[in-house]
């Protein structure tokens, strides 16, 4: 059966996301995990060398205006589930307003990012990538602070890596993130309600208050 946006959003209402083998593999498998991996949006771990990376303003941080260089840099590795059909499904999701990026830059170069799938007040992290030293990670301290001034209650990450570990990720079980989906997708939340913060100062002094 051929793939949809339309029964692409409604797996993932049902908590259950695609994935392929290889880049180069047509075929494409539903995913939903016995253990999930979610990022508290009142638990993100700012340490030491974020914190500074933050307050120096290294990299530039913008939302939705490289959808698809951010999908071509997390596809940008040896061993990558992101095949093209995949790489169309969440263009056309972008397209519909039910997909978001995050752009971290240095100078004219996308250096970083993370891309994901908004449904209620629930976003579905999908992939992130990054090309210089802390770039994913000030991605992240980005979006987290955007989800929380927008309203989500959720944020998934599918699985829990020691990356998202070391940034206050946590492991819960099928059913802990049923209910939870089923909760945020009860509200509403909108990615676009507010712009972007002007500094990186402002991500951490918030973040420190909510965590």
């Amino acid at each position: 059966m051929s793939i949809t946006p339309d029964l692409l959003l409604h797996a993932y209402r049902s908590g259950i996301f695609p994935m392929a083998e290889r880049q180069d593999d047509p075929e494409i498998f539903w995913v939903d995990p016995r253990r999930r991996g979610i990022l508290p949006l009142d638990g993100f771990h700012i340490s030491r060398s974020l914190a500074r990376r933050l307050r120096r303003d290294t990299f530039r941080v913008t939302r939705n205006t490289a959808f698809d260089g951010v999908m071509a840099g997390c596809a940008d590795r040896e061993e990558t589930w992101i095949n093209d059909e995949i790489r169309q499904l969440y263009r056309a999701l972008f397209d519909r307003g039910a997909a978001h990026s995050i752009e971290v830059w240095e100078g004219d170069a996308l250096v970083g990012g993370v891309y994901g799938v908004t449904l209620g007040a629930a976003y579905c992290g999908e992939s992130m990538f990054s090309r210089r030293a802390d770039a994913s990670k000030v991605a992240l301290a980005w979006l987290v602070d955007h989800l929380n001034r927008c309203g989500f209650t959720l944020f998934d990450t599918q699985f829990l890596t020691p990356h998202l570990a070391s940034l206050g990720g946590q492991e819960i079980t099928r059913a802990a993130y049923h209910r939870l989906l089923a909760e945020a997708l009860e509200k509403e939340a909108d990615f676009n309600a507010v712009a972007l913060p002007e500094t990186g100062q402002e991500v951490m002094q918030r973040s420190t208050q909510t965590s």
